[in-house]
Order: C-alpha cells, then sequence, then structure tokens
C-alpha cells in the first residue's frame, strides 16, 4: 500500500516517534508544567473565555498539555488523539496533576465509534488539520459533538506559512489543497537537533476550505482573527520579539502567522 493511501498508519508512526522526545523539550517544558504553568497561550485564552462546569472536546491533543491546562481552567475535558504513545503519555500526566480529563485514543473520524456524548465547546490548535486530507469530514465530527448552541473554538498556523520552504526563502508549495505531500524530516519542531527521523503525510488547507466545511455543516461563524506572530518557536530563522511572540526574521510582520475562529452549532 502506498504512504498516500496508508496515511494513519504513517502519521501514527510519525507521532509515536516524536513523543519521548517531546516530553523531554525545552518546547513542552514538563516540569513547568507538572508544577503548574499553563500550556494555553492569550490567543486561544481569549476566545475560550471562563470554562467552569464546561464539557470540551479537545481534538488532536497530542500528551494533553493543552488538555489538563482547560481542565485546570474548571472544564470536564476529552482529549483525543492518534498516537497511542501520546495518549498513554496523556493518561499518566492527568493521574499524576489529577486532572478531570479523560483521553481517547483513535484518528478523529473515527471518533463517532468511540465516543457518545456531546460538549459545551470543542477546541483544537496549532498543527491539526494538515494532518487531515478531508475538512468536510473534520467538519461533521466537530458538528456532531457539540450542543446545539455550542462553539467551536479553533487556532491554527496561517495556511500562508505553509507555502514556503522551511527557511523562508521562496514559496515551495501551493496554497490549496492539491492532495497529500508525503515528506521525511531529521529531528522535531520540538527539538530541531533530535536524533529521530520520521516520514509523514500532510495537506494544505486553504482558509475558504475551512470556513466552507464548517458553514456546510451547520456552524455559523462568530470571529475570525489573524496574526502576524506565532506563540511557539517552531519554524526556522525566527527572532522573539516580545515574550512567546515570534517572527521569521527576514520577513518580519509583513505575514500572517496564525489564525483563530470562533463558530456556533445552530
Amino acid at each position: 500500500m502506498s504512504t498516500e493511501h496508508n496515511y494513519l498508519a504513517v502519521n501514527r508512526q510519525s507521532w509515536n516517534n516524536r513523543t519521548e522526545t517531546h516530553l523531554k523539550s525545552d518546547f513542552y517544558d514538563m516540569e513547568g508544567f507538572l508544577k503548574g504553568n499553563t500550556s494555553l497561550n492569550s490567543i486561544e485564552l481569549d476566545l475560550l473565555g471562563d470554562l467552569n462546569g464546561k464539557s470540551i472536546l479537545h481534538l488532536q491533543c497530542h500528551f494533553g498539555q493543552d488538555s489538563i491546562s482547560l481542565s485546570r481552567l474548571g472544564a470536564m475535558v476529552t482529549g483525543v488523539d492518534l498516537s497511542d504513545k501520546a495518549i498513554d503519555s496523556a493518561r499518566q500526566i492527568a493521574q499524576q496533576t489529577n486532572a478531570d480529563a479523560k483521553f481517547v485514543c483513535c484518528d478523529i473520524y473515527d471518533l463517532p465509534n468511540h465516543l457518545d456524548e456531546t460538549f459545551d465547546i470543542v477546541y483544537t490548535s496549532y498543527g491539526t488539520i494538515g494532518w487531515l486530507p478531508d475538512l468536510d469530514k473534520w467538519a461533521k465530527v466537530i458538528s456532531k459533538f457539540l450542543k446545539p448552541g455550542g462553539k467551536f473554538i479553533f487556532v491554527e498556523f496561517h495556511p500562508v506559512i505553509w507555502m514556503f520552504d522551511d527557511n523562508f526563502d521562496k514559496i515551495g508549495y501551493r496554497y490549496f489543497n492539491s492532495g497529500p505531500i508525503i515528506e521525511s524530516e531529521e529531528g522535531t519542531y520540538a527539538d530541531k537537533e533530535a536524533n529521530i527521523s520520521q516520514d509523514y503525510v500532510c495537506w494544505n488547507h486553504g482558509l475558504g476550505e475551512v470556513l466552507n466545511s464548517l458553514i456546510n455543516n451547520g456552524l455559523e461563524l462568530k470571529s475570525f482573527n489573524e496574526f502576524d506572530y506565532s506563540p511557539y518557536d517552531c519554524f526556522n530563522k525566527t527572532i522573539e520579539f516580545e515574550p512567546k511572540k515570534y517572527r521569521i526574521t527576514h520577513l518580519d510582520d509583513k505575514i500572517p502567522m496564525v489564525y483563530a475562529l470562533v463558530a456556533e452549532k445552530k
């Protein structure tokens, strides 16, 4: 079977392969997190508001730092991820921190076969939809798990970012989704010098594709914002111009790096 058609197995292995490195990395700062530091940024915190007593479904949660951070704000959280190693770690960390968070290991398209409840909020953020081939299916899952009047809160790297080559020297990829992008990498965004390598399959998704998938599945857009920085130092050639705000050095504030939206289930 080709890599393209077997993307779930390839990407599960890719994320399993990264998990141990990520847990030990300065990027994820597990030591600080276990002492009570939040992994959430101001962009999403401003949209999430008061979470006390809210139920949240967190899609593509990796090893659960954001899920647990949400639970620390008073929410009851269910995190979902494809990587069994990441989910095993998430369960351990939740136990260690006494978090009100539970975790499901599956492909999110298959989540309706693993979970049967609805939520006040569905949340997902930063580097998630690029792993998904079909945003209509994605939006159907979001709509299915939202209560009427429930909110989808989404923060993601801007599709303009994914047009560039790794060093942001030239346009290397199409803005629009034109099928799977199959790549290999040495290291990982959380530790570029790590002695690991993995293959992966991803897709580019323009803003029109994102917004229409939500609108076509019964969600009404309430807010949409773009940001000229990333809260994460996960790209090459960056400069930190304010605490936890990074830009590509030679592009400065000229390109959008992140977008955020809120959509409500009608």
